[in-house]
């Protein structure tokens, strides 16, 4: 997209929307010093104590004085404890007990911080918007790392939940280091312009970084201007930081609110808020707090043709002309940094490129606005009026995300008539208030106020008449008549209808409506402005579930969990996804309405027809339309714009003819379609008249193609790749033998290769070039046919399990905000788990509980949640039936077959992420004890006719290697040990042992005159009790050997490359060695190993379960204490089993697991589980489009020709001239 003069640039390609982590703050660095434990007593306080023994200052970690901790008077959720750190610091962990020698402790709490003691802020993370969890008794203590860190002077904890039989009872400590901070404070007029030094500047990269932190929702925080009206500003709107790029002669940039990139939400809170603009070469990257959003830019504006200058608070331009209709910054910047220099230490030297206009202070003013928090709609504050007076007025700010909610109620006395103010539809709707069963009636004003923005509301009350004015604004004034009995000394009631008294007549008058849910401030009766700090301490009015002193408000559509760019909105407690237009349907727009495939249409009993193709299914490709050809063999059909027979004249290498195809899907979605299907095709038509496809002379291409990542090709029709041929020249009936193509024979009439394109890595063809039709009497012609596709490899692909131990294991499932999973099934087993993949407390499970129920489990940190749906037939009928299971941040679905869904909403300010750790289903793992061994022999000595395991392949006559690829997990503390021994029958073997230093030594000896290659890793002690993952693979004679996924070494062999007559495989204790083995083998082979062995293969072979698992292989032998074990599932494997899907009832046979025990190895369901298991997971799902050009062909782009004269006119051309010569095979119908 080029550059627009005068307009703005906007975001052209928004990639990712990523989470804070490393690229902003990096770690710590050790910040974790003690924080509360040297405080004085002063430094605590809290909300009430139970006595002297209980006060705060007894809230210290691990300490006993006065009653052990600190103990409310009263065990509610008003209650909390404040701790003064004595200035502000950066924050990286807290940790929590209950109280010494009692039973009181907090179960859960949330965290608030402030700088001025005001204005609490609520920490929230980023896999939960909940509180912390905390004590299970009173001494343990608990940790919570905050990431990212926070800085503050005062922390609050807000007991939530607690041990039932006993009290609220706290012992606190927090964990982090001092905070360098330069401030500056700009009073909405000022601002402060930083011209660079050359040398401070760093080649090709600019980063500009701060913080800021305000009350207003508008201001600009910073603007580079340059030349041509080139500049960048960074502006406050809204509560929304907006980055605005102008590029072109524009004089100055466009209106606030418009274009833009937008970042952050609810920037006006008063606290403060991370910036970091990152500019190098083209691309720049946002980041405001967690999240970032990297945009493509013109080349020129990070460096030439931006002025070596910045303005902060505001736009300083000195000297020139341009007037900026825009507001200043009012509020406080921290540590303006560019490129390394420190911005405002410069102002505060007064260094010489500083220029400052208006006031400004480095000290940051701490406004002293106290909001409170309306947190449910039975919220209520009651606030005094003043008697006597002959009018009343009211005036507040609120801010919400509800369309309709009570705001206030006046004169609510039993008997008296009485008005209310309330928000409906996002509007103010006024009037006085019915009686029970009339209807209501006032004025309206204003418009959009559920914006979560902070609007202004002034009411003024004389005997029968009121008004109301919004956000200052004098013509949105609104009048209305109240009823006689409304006193001018009667309570406000802000919120829902007070719970005693007239409450009951309140909630009939007032119907559906419900109380409000948001946020007030600055409430003034009479001209006197109300202190909200006396009404929490009791001194004025009365509240119910209010918190004071803190404005809870959430942005839950920041950031959007709304995929495939669903429109979210949302309410106080709850978003909502509008998926319409979207071709995505659920809670979060995240299942496809389409299906992926004409396999998948053709299999629901659909005709021939076109179809919307989704072909990653809930991936972030959008759905195109295809036509499905359903024949006995069924046919993807997608057409492109240049079906017609096309004639070439004039072409040269000079002035080439290129034929650019566009097809009916996109690039993406076509790569998708082609890499699911099992087979494609084009056929592509070359006619020729003097016209080759390569020169005779040196062989260079003079025509050629471009597949689908535009790369050339000059093998064609019915050849292959690499060919440089056409079909007649691979079949040898060429017109002229010594070509390899009939084009290439270069005859006065026409000569055809027509054949079919069919290396589906290569499809669809993008282009056709021809040069060779510039001579006299040359001519040429093509023509593409559609691309087609048959099969679907994601459909129609199946896995057998035979066994209730078979299995199958994946990486782990990473669907951590939403994720599906789909597949058929057929059984007659009566239960078994489909899969299974767990974390260290999060689990996913999918399992047939009976042979009527299909049950989903999981939990992602809010407790257990199981779904099951209940068939009126048994599934266990040995006939396919199709599972599909959702789980998102909204909601989690399972359906079987075309059963009613089962679904449960997830919790709203819950835990959100999944995080899973291991694989999903689990190896087989054993522990070897002293002197035992396992041998596998690759060959079998029984009958013929006896069913081996299916887990193991055989290897029948004398097999030969000469590569493998062999894999394990070991876990040992003995050394020297034999971890895996193979050997043959020409006394060639290899060993895999650790030596007696604890080094991997890998012995291959493929030459019997010769001493074993050793391959030797000897970076550290690997009998250490840790776990280590080897893989080792050769080719020949080269060996790679790679120990978790890091630590890697290559050698060539010398004493061979073909493994020959290979005999057994021993793992442990080698019983019977030979002479032929060296004296390190022999030594480790004499000892066995001690330990735990998991996830081996050798080839296809997997020994540990041919030998362990039930219904065990002749191939295989045990000797000694081997036996399964979960040894193998990793260094936190006692965590990672530690929780337990919602119990069931059934047999427990031996090897199974218990309900509510640890779960170990999967048990997979006996049957066959077929396809379909594609794991279509969305993070973010974004759609990643490759850049399309706006004009199919370039001028020297000739657009395929699609007349139909002409075409028909060449066809008879070509029909005559084949009838005449009866030796072409090519023909035209």
């Amino acid at each position: 997209m080029g550059s627009v003069p005068g307009a703005f640039l906007q975001t052209l390609l928004v990639l990712s929307a990523q989470s804070w982590g490393a690229a902003l703050a990096g770690s710590p660095y050790h910040c974790e010093e003690p924080l509360v434990s040297t405080l004085p007593s002063s430094s605590f306080s809290s909300s009430s104590e139970l006595s002297s023994s209980h006060s705060p200052s007894f809230a210290r970690l691990n300490r006993r004085d006065g009653a052990g901790g600190w103990t409310p008077l009263v065990s509610n959720k008003n209650q909390w404890l404040q701790i003064d750190l004595g200035e502000r610091v950066e924050i990286t962990a807290v940790a929590t007990q209950g109280g010494y020698g009692s039973s009181d402790w907090v179960t859960s709490y949330i965290l608030m911080f402030s700088d001025s003691g005001r204005n609490w802020k609520q920490y929230r993370r980023e896999d939960s918007i909940s509180g912390f969890l905390g004590n299970a008794n009173a001494d343990s203590v608990v940790q919570h790392r905050l990431w990212p860190p926070l800085e503050a002077r005062y922390l609050r904890f807000l007991p939530v939940a607690w041990n039932p039989d006993s009290r609220i009872g706290m012992r606190v400590e927090a964990y982090g280091c001092a905070h360098r901070s330069e401030v500056i404070d700009f009073d909405g007029e000022s601002s402060l312009l930083y011209r660079f030094i050359q040398n401070t500047r760093s080649p090709g990269t600019d980063i500009i970084s701060l913080k800021f932190k305000t009350l207003q929702s508008d201001g600009i925080l910073f603007h580079r201007d340059g030349r041509n009206g080139n500049c960048i500003t960074l502006e406050l709107v809204k509560g929304k930081l907006i980055l605005f790029i102008n590029s072109g002669n524009a004089t100055q940039p466009s209106p606030p609110g418009q274009g833009g990139l937008a970042l952050g939400s609810l920037l006006d809170d008063g606290h403060w808020h991370t910036v970091r603009l990152k500019c190098s070469g083209r691309g720049l990257n946002l980041t405001v707090d967690r999240h970032s959003r990297p945009i493509w830019a013109p080349a020129e504006l990070c460096h030439a043709d931006l002025d070596p200058e910045i303005s902060f608070g505001g736009i300083l331009a000195p000297g020139k002309p341009m007037v900026f209709p825009r507001k200043n910054f009012r509020g406080c910047l921290e540590n303006i940094n560019f490129n390394g220099e420190d911005v405002i230490g410069l102002a505060k030297q007064q260094g010489p490129q500083i220029l400052v206009t208006g006031t400004v202070a480095f000290a940051c003013a701490h406004p002293q606005t106290v909001p409170a928090t309306f947190l449910s709609a039975q919220s209520h504050l009651a606030l005094p009026g003043s008697p006597g007076a002959d009018a009343a007025s009211v005036s507040f700010q609120f801010r919400t995300w509800n369309r309709a909610g009570l705001l206030l109620s006046w004169g609510t006395r039993p008997g008296s008539g009485g008005f209310f103010l309330a928000l409906q539809d996002g509007r103010l709707h006024v009037g006085p208030r019915a009686s029970p069963g009339q209807a209501q009636s006032g004025a309206r004003t204003g418009v959009g106020l559920n914006d979560g923005q902070w609007h202004s509301v002034s009411v003024t009350s004389t005997w029968g008449h009121l008004s109301v004015m919004v956000d200052d604004d004098v013509a949105s004034t609104v009048h209305t008549t109240v009823p006689v009995g409304v006193h001018p000394g009667d309570a406000y009631h802000f919120g829902g209808c007070p719970a005693h008294g007239s409450g009951s007549d309140c909630s009939r008058s007032l119907g559906p409506l419900g109380g409000f849910q948001g946020c007030l401030r600055l409430i003034s009766i009479d001209g006197q402005e109300v202190d909200l700090i006396s009404v929490q301490q009791g001194a004025v009015g009365n509240f119910s579930d209010l918190l004071i002193d803190t404005c809870g408000i959430l942005d839950r559509c920041l950031p959007n969990y709304c995929e495939h760019e669903g429109t979210c909105s949302q309410t106080w407690t709850a978003f909502h996804c509008d998926c319409s237009s979207t071709g995505y349907t659920g809670a979060t727009c995240h299942r496809s309405l389409y299906e992926p495939s004409c396999e998948a249409y053709k299999h629901l009993g659909h005709a021939s027809g076109f179809y919307n193709i989704d072909p990653d299914g809930s991936g972030p490709l959008k759905p195109f339309q295809a036509f499905c050809n359903m024949t006995d063999v069924l046919w993807t059909v997608l057409q492109h714009n240049g079906s017609a027979l096309t004639r070439v004249k004039g072409a040269s290498l000079e002035n080439p003819h290129r034929a650019v195809f566009q097809y009916t899907a996109s690039a993406e979605q076509l790569l998708a379609s082609v890499d699911r299907a099992r087979h494609c095709q084009q056929e592509l038509e070359l006619h020729c008249r003097r016209s080759r496809l390569q020169d005779p002379r040196d062989g260079t291409a003079l025509s050629w193609w471009a597949g689908r990542a535009n790369e050339t090709h000059t093998y064609w029709g019915g050849s292959f790749p690499g060919a440089h041929q056409c079909a007649c020249g691979l079949e040898r009936d060429c017109l002229d033998p010594q070509y390899g193509c009939n084009c290439d024979a270069d005859r006065d009439e026409w000569t055809s290769d027509v054949g079919v394109l069919s290396h589906r890595e290569h499809l669809p063809v993008t282009q056709i070039v021809i040069t060779d039709a510039d001579r006299p009497g040359s001519e040429a012609a093509y023509k593409l046919g559609p691309l087609q596709c048959q099969g679907d490899g994601s459909f129609w692909n199946s896995a057998s399990f035979h066994t209730e131990a078979s299995y199958l294991h994946f990486p782990t499932f990473h669907g951590e905000l939403s994720a599906d999973v789909s597949f058929f099934f057929k059984t007659t087993a009566s239960s078994g788990v489909f899969l299974e993949n767990l974390g260290i407390t999060d689990f996913i499970s999918l399992e047939l509980r009976s042979p009527a129920e299909v049950a989903f489990s999981f939990d992602v940190g809010n407790g257990p949640c199981e779904l099951t749906v209940q068939s009126p037939t048994p599934l266990s009928d040995n006939r396919w039936h199709l599972v599909r299971a959702e789980r998102n941040v909204k909601e989690a679905l399972l359906q079987v077959d075309l059963l009613p869904p089962s679904t449960r909403q997830a919790p709203e300010d819950g835990h959100r992420l999944l995080q899973l750790n291991s694989q999903l289903f689990v190896e087989i793992s054993a522990y070897f004890g002293t002197g035992s061994s396992v041998t596998y022999n690759f060959q079998e000595y029984h009958s013929p006719s006896t069913n081996a395991s299916s887990h193991a392949a055989s290897f029948q006559g004398e097999t030969t290697l000469t590569q493998e690829t062999i894999a394990f997990s070991f876990r040992t503390v003995q050394a020297p040990s034999l971890l895996l021994y193979v050997d043959s029958f020409y006394k060639e073997y290899l060993s895999v042992i650790l030596a007696k230093n604890g080094s991997l030594q890998i012995r291959y000896k493929l030459d019997t005159h010769q001493d074993p290659d050793v391959v030797n890793l000897n970076f550290r002690n690997m009998a250490d009790g840790k776990l280590y993952h080897v893989n080792i693979s050769r080719e020949d004679g080269v060996v790679f050997v790679e120990v978790n996924q890091k630590t890697w070494r290559q050698v060539s062999l010398s004493s061979g490359t073909a493994f020959r007559a290979i005999k057994s495989l021993v793992l442990g204790r080698i019983l019977e060695p030979g002479g032929h083995v060296d004296a390190e083998t022999a030594r480790a082979g004499a000892r066995g190993f001690s330990g735990c062995l998991s996830a081996l293969q050798f080839q296809r072979v997997a020994p540990l379960k041919a030998a362990l698992l039930p219904g065990r292989s002749g191939r295989a032998s045990v000797r000694g204490p081997v036996a399964r074990s979960s040894c193998g599932a990793g260094e936190d494997a006692a965590r990672e089993r530690t929780h337990a899907p919602a119990e069931y009832p059934g047999p427990v046979d031996e090897g199974e697991p218990i309900a509510g025990e640890t779960r170990g190895d999967s048990a997979v369901i006996g049957g066959v589980i077929a396809v379909v298991m594609f794991f279509l997971l969305c993070l973010a799902a974004i759609a990643v489009r490759l850049y399309q050009q706006r004009n199919l062909y370039t001028p020297k782009e000739a657009p395929p020709e699609s007349h139909g004269t002409n075409e028909a006119v060449l066809r008879r051309e070509l029909s005559v001239q084949n009838a005449a010569r009866g030796t072409q095979k090519e023909h035209f119908v």
